[in-house]
C-alpha cells in the first residue's frame, strides 16, 4: 500500500495502485486478506477529525473493501461500530475490530447472512442493544456475480442477489427506523451500474438500481422523522467483490483502467462520503445517490 499524505495536493491518477491486476479468484464471499495486491481502507492513511463523536453506527458488509473502509473512518470519528458480515469472513472482521477498539472505540461483532429476515430484524436489536443507541446505519453489503448469457442465470442467483442488495434493505430499515432519534442518517450503497450497466451483470445492475429508487422514496417517506437518506454510488473499487465472481477473470487485468481517471478506485476512496452523509456537515442532504466513480458519471 502507498502511504498517502492528505495534507498534501495529491494527482488523483496515481494517488493509489495504478495499472493492472492479476488474475485471480476465490470462492464468494472471499478474503481480502488474500487479495493481491491487498485493497486500501484506510488502516493507515484515514485520519479522523471527531465528525462523528459519540455516535452509534451499525455497518453491513463491514469486513472488508468499502464497508471495511467506513467502519475504521467512522471509529476515528468518534463512532461506536456493530460489523455485520458472513461468518466465513470472521478473519477480516477481527481485524477490523482491532483497529476500531485501538482507536477506543466500541466494536460489536455480528456476523450473518443478511438475505434471511429474520436475521436482519436480530442484527438491528443486537446493534441497537449492544452499542446502546443507533443513528447512523450505512448498509455496505452486496452480491455481484457475473453471467455473460441470460439464458444462464438461474432464477436461484437472481433471487439471492435481490434478497441480499434489496430485500435487506426493507428488512434492516423497518427494523431500525423505530429506533432511530431524529439526526439520524441511513446510508445504503448504489453503484455506477445503476446507471451505466455492464452486459454481465444485468441482475446486479438492476439491483443497483432498485436501491437509488428506495433511497429516494424511503428518504422522502421519513423526512419528517428528522432521518435523512442518501445513497453512496461507487465506479469500479478494487475489493473482493471483484474476485469473486463479481468480474470476469479475463477483465481483472485490465479492471478499472477505463474511467476518466485511468484506475480503479481503493476502498478507502469512499470513506469520505459515507462520513459526510452520516456527519452533520450533510444537514440538508436527503434522498441523494452520491457518486464516486473515477468519472464514470451517475446522471
Amino acid at each position: 500500500m502507498k502511504k498517502i499524505d492528505y495534507n498534501e495536493m495529491q494527482n488523483p491518477l496515481n494517488q493509489y495502485h495504478e495499472g493492472g491486476y492479476p488474475k485471480q479468484k476465490q470462492e464468494p464471499p472471499g478474503i481480502q486478506a488474500d487479495m493481491t495486491p491487498v485493497p486500501d481502507c484506510g488502516e493507515e492513511s484515514y485520519i479522523g477529525h471527531n465528525r462523528l463523536e459519540g455516535r452509534k453506527a451499525l455497518v453491513t458488509g463491514a469486513d472488508s473493501g468499502i464497508g471495511r473502509a467506513t467502519a475504521i473512518a467512522y471509529a476515528r470519528e468518534g463512532a461506536d461500530v456493530a460489523l455485520n458480515y458472513m461468518p466465513s469472513e470472521q478473519e477480516d472482521a477481527d481485524a477490523v475490530a482491532k483497529l476500531i477498539e485501538a482507536e477506543g472505540r466500541k466494536a460489536i461483532l455480528i456476523p450473518g447472512d443478511i438475505s434471511d429476515e429474520n436475521f436482519c430484524k436480530e442484527l438491528v436489536e443486537k446493534a441497537h442493544r449492544e452499542l446502546e443507541g443507533l443513528d447512523i446505519l450505512a448498509m455496505v453489503a452486496g452480491m455481484q456475480q457475473a453471467c455473460e448469457d441470460i439464458e444462464e442465470l438461474t432464477t436461484e442467483q437472481i433471487r439471492k442477489t435481490f434478497e441480499t442488495n434489496v430485500f435487506s434493505l426493507y428488512w434492516i430499515t423497518k427494523a431500525a427506523i423505530p429506533l432511530m432519534p431524529p439526526g439520524a442518517t441511513i446510508i445504503t450503497t448504489s453503484s455506477i451500474q445503476a446507471f451505466q450497466p455492464s452486459p454481465t451483470l444485468l441482475d446486479y445492475a438492476a439491483s443497483k438500481s432498485a436501491i437509488a429508487a428506495f433511497t429516494r422514496a424511503l428518504a422522502k417517506q421519513i423526512a419528517t422523522k428528522g432521518i435523512r437518506v442518501n445513497s453512496v454510488a461507487p465506479g469500479p473499487i478494487w475489493t473482493a467483490l471483484q474476485v469473486t465472481g463479481g468480474q470476469p477473470q479475463d477483465k481483472i487485468p485490465e479492471f478499472g483502467q477505463d474511467t476518466p481517471l485511468k484506475r480503479a478506485g481503493q476502498p478507502v476512496e469512499l470513506a469520505g462520503a459515507y462520513v459526510f452523509l452520516a456527519s452533520q456537515e450533510s444537514s440538508y442532504v436527503t434522498a441523494e445517490v452520491y457518486g464516486v466513480t473515477g468519472g464514470h458519471h451517475t446522471t
